[in-house]
């Protein structure tokens, strides 16, 4: 079992970016001294949703401020990055943080950014796959070419190269049948999101498995050897209190003041409609499905995600209540009473 803190830099209405941003380093920090095995950030670029625009950028900070602790991006998009030089970034990373860095990727969506970075709908469209091979071709390979319909250039060396072998740890955001196979084929773990309870998850694990029977593992493709068991990461929202009524009353009032806002900041880049979840009505899904409730909750929760979907890595979103302080308590209360027990439950399994 891996646990880690999934860190959105949510900010709620009334906080300043300067102390949303301190308060996300500080809870990464406190997810370290809790006994969480990885942090992840999220990337959004000119909404409220979440302001870290560069979950990269923020992983090589928290990287520095902390020694034991895994640090990855869930996700750095790729529809408006370049490929190659996110596998520059990884790479560098990997090396200087003796190898503690992880790479989550995404697809990302039509919005606003593809315009404003200049990399178009096509790229969202059509592109993923390729910039995913190119990506996974720079931390592989020693030299690198590309002569495709996005990206060509001629022959380069690729330095650094990586500390881990065959190539730092990558996974995959999938929302979609056509993620699933992407990354199946390519035996890249998936990072599953919160929107999806543990039907979902177990369709999608089920599908992955039916996509990556004799999948082909090159140099290129592979994300360990073929046949080695792949891990999977769900996220979830997490809070801990002393009473299940007092969890869920919490995330209930607290959630819609962050989503409203932040929901409503996705900007499509063209004509399509998009039409804003109900910040009331998702509140009240992500406290049904996520482990929110006593501490006893939350381990009956958690270990039924992992006995139904065979997921043995979970990520918690721990922001939800808003306050720093209660956040790191959340993180605080998970390491020292759910953490140890799940870990005591699934130790020989």
């Amino acid at each position: 079992m891996r646990f880690g803190v999934f860190l959105l830099a949510a900010r709620f209405p009334g906080q300043s970016d300067g102390a949303v941003l301190s308060a996300t380093v500080e809870a990464a920090i406190a997810a370290e001294r809790a006994g969480f095995d990885d942090v992840w950030f999220a990337e959004h670029h000119f909404m409220s949703y979440g302001i870290c625009p560069s979950a990269i950028s923020l992983a090589a900070y928290v990287l520095g401020r902390t020694e034991r602790i895994a640090v990855g991006t869930a996700v750095s998009v790729l529809s408006t990055a370049h490929p190659v030089a996110l596998a520059e970034q990884t790479v560098l990373l990997d090396q200087v943080s003796g190898g503690r860095f992880r790479l989550g990727v995404g697809r990302g969506g039509p919005w606003v950014d593809l315009e404003v970075f200049g990399t178009g709908l096509a790229r969202y469209e059509s592109g993923f796959a390729e910039s995913l091979d190119l990506l996974l071709a720079g931390l592989t390979r020693p030299r690198l070419s590309a002569a495709g319909p996005t990206f060509a250039f001629r022959e380069v060396p690729m330095v650094p190269r990586p500390g881990t072998r065959p190539s730092p740890p990558v996974v995959v955001a999938c929302t979609s049948a056509a993620t699933v196979a992407l990354a199946a084929e390519r035996r890249l773990p998936m990072l599953l999101g919160l929107h999806i309870g543990d039907d979902g998850r177990r369709a999608m694990v089920a599908e992955y498995a039916a996509r990556s029977e004799g999948a082909r593992a090159d140099d290129v493709a592979a994300a360990g050897s073929e046949g080695a068991p792949v891990d999977h990461v769900a996220a979830a929202v997490a809070y801990v209190a002393d009473t299940r009524a007092e969890a869920r009353r919490t995330l209930r009032a607290e959630l819609p003041r962050w989503l409203r806002p932040g929901l409503a900041g996705y900007v499509p880049v063209d004509d399509r409609p998009y039409r804003p979840r109900d910040p009331d009505e998702y509140a009240e899904l992500l406290c049904r499905i996520h482990p929110v409730g006593t501490p006893e909750d939350c381990v009956e929760t958690m270990a039924a995600t992992v006995e139904r979907t065979g997921i043995r890595h979970l990520i918690l979103m721990v922001e939800g209540a808003g306050a720093p302080e209660r956040t790191r308590e959340n993180i605080a209360r998970l390491g020292a009473e759910v953490l140890p027990r799940l870990r005591t439950r699934f130790r020989d399994r």
